[in-house]
C-alpha cells in the first residue's frame, strides 16, 4: 500500500464574486519531495497556495496535509506548515534573533527546545553575521533568508513558499536554492516561482497551472518526453555513414538515427534522438568517433528544450 501523500489536492475550486480563480485543480505531493508550481500571472497559483495553507476558504474541493482537512481543522493544519508568502512581510524594528525567538515561542517551541534550534536554523540559512542587526536594515537576499528560518524554525513536516527568490540576485538565488536543496528528505517542501531555472535545479517535478487548471505534471524530463518527443544529438561529421550505427552501438545501444542531410566540404549533418533524461553523451560519443581514422567530426551538440519551452507549450496548448 502507498504512502499518504504530505499533500493531497482534490477537485480545488475557489470563485471571487463568481470568477473562478481555480477550477478543479488536483495533485498529490509525496513526503520528503520538493515541488515546483509554476503558471502565469493570475493562473491561481497564489490562491492554491493560500487555501492549502488554511489563510483562504476554498469554494469547493478538498485538501489534506499530512492527512488532516484544511477545510474542518485549520488550526491543527498550520501546525503541520510553515509558510513563506510572497515578499516576505516581516517586521522591520525588530532584531533577526529576537524575530526568530519570538515565531519559536508562537509556534509552541519551548525555551530550552528552542535555544539551540535557533542557533542550528541561523547557521542552516547563512545568518549568522547578521544575528543581531535590526531586520528593516537588512537587504533583500538575507531577508528571505529570515523567511526561510522561520518557516523551518519549528521542523514542520511540510513547507510551503510564494515566490522564495523574486528580487534577488544571482549570488543570493543561488545560496537560497541551496538551501531549499538542503531541505530534500526532510521535509516536504512546495514553491511558487517564475525562475524556471531555478526551479528545474531545485525540484523533483512540476506541477503547471494555467487559467485555474492543471496542465501539465510531472518531472522536467518526463514533460520533454510528453511535449517534445525525444531530444537530439546532432554531429557535423565526415566518414562512411553506413558504418556509424554499429561504431556508436557500444555508447548506447538506445540511440536511434533520427536523420541525415549534407552540410557541405564532404560533411554530414546526423541527428540521434536520446532520452531527454539520459546523460549527457556527447564526450562518449566524440571519443568513439576519434578512435576511427575514417571519420572526422566537426560538431556535436544536445538538443534539449528548457523548462521555459515546456512551460511556454503547455500553458499555450491549454489557451489555445
Amino acid at each position: 500500500m502507498s504512502a499518504e501523500p504530505a499533500i493531497q489536492v482534490r477537485n480545488l475550486v475557489k470563485t471571487y464574486s463568481g470568477h473562478p480563480a481555480v477550477r478543479g485543480v488536483s495533485f498529490d505531493v509525496a513526503k520528503g519531495e520538493i515541488i515546483g508550481l509554476l503558471g502565469p500571472n493570475g493562473a491561481g497559483k497564489s490562491t492554491t497556495l493560500r487555501i492549502l495553507t488554511g489563510y483562504l476558504p476554498a469554494t469547493s474541493g478538498q485538501v489534506t496535509v499530512c492527512g488532516v482537512d484544511v477545510a474542518t481543522r485549520p488550526e491543527d493544519v498550520k501546525k503541520l506548515l510553515g509558510y513563506m508568502p510572497e515578499n516576505n512581510p516581516l517586521p522591520d524594528d525588530l532584531r533577526v534573533h529576537e524575530y526568530l525567538h519570538l515565531r519559536g515561542r508562537l509556534k509552541g517551541l519551548t525555551r530550552r527546545k528552542l535555544a539551540p534550534r535557533l542557533d542550528e536554523v541561523v547557521h542552516l540559512c547563512d545568518l549568522g553575521r547578521v544575528r543581531d542587526r535590526i531586520i528593516g536594515k537588512l537587504s533583500k537576499g538575507y531577508r528571505q533568508r529570515v523567511g526561510i528560518a522561520d518557516a523551518i524554525l519549528a521542523e514542520p513536516p511540510v513547507i510551503i513558499m510564494d515566490e522564495p527568490t523574486i528580487g534577488l540576485d544571482p549570488h543570493q538565488i543561488l545560496a537560497v536554492r541551496d538551501l531549499i536543496a538542503g531541505l530534500r528528505g526532510r521535509m516536504t517542501v512546495l514553491i511558487s516561482s517564475h525562475i524556471l531555472p531555478e526551479i528545474e535545479m531545485t525540484c523533483d517535478r512540476v506541477i503547471i497551472i494555467n487559467q485555474g487548471r492543471v496542465v501539465a505534471a510531472g518531472a522536467p524530463d518526463a514533460l520533454r518526453r510528453e511535449l517534445f518527443g525525444p531530444g537530439y544529438y546532432e554531429l557535423e561529421i565526415a566518414g562512411p555513414l553506413d558504418v556509424l550505427p554499429a561504431l556508436l552501438s557500444p555508447v548506447d545501444p538506445t540511440l536511434a538515427f533520427a536523420d541525415t542531410r549534407l552540410a557541405g566540404e564532404g560533411f554530414h549533418l546526423v541527428r540521434l534522438a536520446a532520452d531527454h533524461g539520459a546523460p549527457d553523451l556527447r564526450e562518449a560519443l566524440a571519443s568513439a568517433l576519434a578512435r576511427d581514422p575514417r571519420f572526422r567530426l566537426r560538431g556535436l551538440t544536445r538538443t534539449r528544450h528548457t523548462l521555459e519551452e515546456v512551460f511556454l507549450a503547455a500553458t499555450s496548448a491549454k489557451a489555445a
